[in-house]
């Protein structure tokens, strides 16, 4: 299996592209920022076998694996690349699949009634069809978190890559932030939730 890797913006984070499904379908994404919120991932425990890793996003075809800075990608990156191809090649689920159905990071439209629902809807929509996919290829997700009415505050979670990534508050605010505030008047500011 030939596995593809591509730079992030984070420099302490590869992206690896198999090629074929990871996640698959529709599923949105699934961070593990300790070894502790992996159990749940096959993949996600065998990658962080690898000494120096610090996090591992799975995509719906990709993997984003973060390291510690004291260690050098040409040190991890042979044993990162075989254990995800030994994952894939054997069909071994990555993820255990009640677990796939449980993670849902984001808000519940069902929290907003009215106008304020009509909001969030819009800035739900900008989000997964214009930001999402952008941030996809970076090897990470942002994912909508809550709405403050009244404030016009979004609240935008970032994973993978993008998850303490130094040009995050950047594309946050500078990127995210003006686009929301474009398209739906009732947003004055975005902030990231850790």
């Amino acid at each position: 299996m030939f596995i593809e890797t591509a730079p992030t913006p984070n420099p302490q984070s590869l992206k690896f592209l198999p090629g074929q499904a990871v996640l698959g379908g529709d599923a949105l994404g699934m961070d593990f920022p300790t070894p502790e919120t992996a159990k749940v991932s096959p993949l996600a425990t065998a990658l962080y076998d690898v000494d120096g890793v610090t996090g591992v996003y799975l995509g719906a075809d990709f993997v984003t694996v973060t390291k510690d800075a004291s260690v050098e990608w040409h040190d991890v990156k042979p044993a990162l690349l075989g254990t995800i191809a030994d994952y894939l090649a054997a069909g071994i689920p990555v993820v255990d699949p009640s677990a796939l159905a449980a993670d849902n990071p984001g808000g519940d439209l069902d929290d907003y009634e009215g106008e304020d629902r009509e909001v969030v809807e819009q800035i739900v929509e900008l989000l997964d069809t214009r930001v999402r996919p952008a941030v996809a290829q970076d090897g990470g997700d942002i994912v909508f978190h809550r709405f403050v009415p009244g404030d016009g505050i979004v609240y935008l979670t970032m994973r993978g890559s993008c998850a303490g990534c130094p040009s995050s508050t950047m594309t946050l605010k500078a990127g995210i932030e003006n686009l929301l505030k474009h398209y739906v008047p009732e947003v004055t500011s975005v902030e990231a939730v850790g």
